[in-house]
């Protein structure tokens, strides 16, 4: 007996016909689709990664990643002028001096390429964002992100060198400094400096969730920064540990960052997720050179479509909850979308 709500319906020879949800209603044109749709890709999404190294008129291709090339601080603005003109939401800096130390002094010269490239595109693009990585592992003589002492880095030792360097690129110009070196208490250590240094609207984004990951191999080759002995699996976080990685965000946010970054992105996605349902602040996630290089590899071999790889995995991490997508696919990928009319 019907007790209310609506009645069965019924064919037309008066049997009841059975109910199911017809999804495809919502999917059967591209302005459907589109109206529906639950996330949004843009390029104001993405970040670009520049490496930068000394001189004027200088490219040095990266073999390891097709297309990423080390640039001069006059190459680096005219791949933001780029950028810019994209849409692309900012770029992300990382030094590569002709010459590593044992003190890593080239990560604070004031007249290195990164300092040098934030003057030139804070001169002719003063309102593109500019966020630079923080670390040692580019300047030191035997690639650690820290100083060595007894056989083990030492973290307490490293964070004076780190604030300098962070200080440095706020004296450029930088919009954002980026810790990735993994030391406790870097956070806090650059927040200080730089407001007692007069930078207080530098915003720190920080490399909060950083594994040690087997992805980083081509970066290592771009940045020079391959460690020469040992690993970095004492500062950098286990790929086996989830919870660990709230404690570091909310750590990194009590010390003062203003955003996270998550780091790999494509197999870490679950990581984003987590740290999105517990947290306000901006998330970032690095779309790091090995996940780069195998969609390169597979799209020159023909086993994938690099366009819509692309902006399928680039969809992916928007959808775990990312606001920023620094990734080497930036540039094309913003190309992509503008063609879309999504730019």
């Amino acid at each position: 007996m019907e007790t209310g709500g609506n009645p069965p319906r019924r064919d037309g020879s008066g049997s009841e016909v059975r109910r199911f949800r017809r999804g495809r209603r919502l999917r059967e044109t591209p302005a459907v689709r589109a109206l529906v749709r639950e996330t949004a890709l843009s390029a104001a999404h993405l970040v670009l990664p520049l490496f930068a190294v000394p001189g004027a008129r200088r490219e040095e291709p990266v073999s390891s990643m097709p297309g990423v090339r080390r640039l001069s601080p006059d190459l680096i603005l005219r791949e933001c002028e780029k950028a810019a003109a994209l849409g692309v939401g900012g770029a992300l800096l990382f030094g590569v001096p002709d010459v590593k130390t044992g003190d890593a002094s080239g990560a604070w010269d004031m007249a290195g390429p990164v300092p040098e490239a934030i003057r030139l595109i804070k001169r002719d693009l003063p309102g593109f964002p500019v966020i630079t990585d923080v670390c040692l592992c580019e300047y030191t003589e035997n690639g650690h992100c820290g100083f060595i002492r007894d056989g083990r880095i030492d973290n307490d030792l490293t964070l004076p060198a780190l604030a300098r360097s962070a200080l440095a690129h706020a004296g450029a110009g930088a919009d954002f400094v980026a810790p990735s070196d993994m030391m406790d208490g870097r956070v806090g250590c650059l927040r200080d400096a730089l407001d007692a240094s007069g930078f207080a609207a530098v915003g720190i984004l920080s490399y909060a969730v950083k594994y040690a990951s087997a992805f980083y191999g081509p970066f290592r080759e771009a940045a020079g920064s391959a460690p020469s002995s040992g690993d970095r699996k004492s500062h950098q976080m286990d790929p086996a540990n989830l919870r660990e990685a709230v404690l570091e965000a909310r750590s990194d946010l009590e010390e003062g960052a203003d955003m996270l970054m998550v780091k790999p992105a494509m197999w870490y996605l679950d990581v984003v997720r987590t740290l999105r349902d517990r947290f306000d602040e901006p998330i970032a996630c690095y779309n790091v050179s090995g996940e780069y290089a195998a969609v390169k590899a597979a799209a020159a071999n023909g086993w994938l479509d690099e366009r819509r790889t692309v902006l399928e995995a680039l969809l992916s991490m928007r959808r775990a909850g990312a606001d920023l997508l620094i990734t080497y696919h930036a540039l094309d990928a913003a190309g992509w979308l503008r063609a879309e009319g999504k730019a």
